[in-house]
């Protein structure tokens, strides 16, 4: 792997970044590069997308509140 190969745990840190388009254009070509090389980084984000989409069609008020304080805590620390 050259010093410009993104490694996967690179991808997942800057995955919530890639999908609110504020990479870097060099970061994002490297990451768009790592997603074609790699099937299970391609799942990854899928998959991320999904749960993002599924939980933004979901109402505060029809989840249980002791539930979203787990969400938010698990989720305090993203970018």
């Amino acid at each position: 792997m050259s010093h410009e190969d993104m490694a996967c745990d690179e991808l997942v840190e800057l995955v919530t970044a890639y999908l609110d388009g504020s990479l870097d254009p060099d970061t994002r070509v490297r990451f768009d590069e790592h997603l074609l090389e790699c099937d299970g980084c391609a799942s990854y984000l899928q998959q991320f997308r999904s749960t993002v989409a599924t939980l933004g069609a979901v109402g505060d008020e029809e989840i249980e509140p002791g539930f979203r304080r787990k969400l938010l805590d698990a989720f305090k620390n993203w970018h």
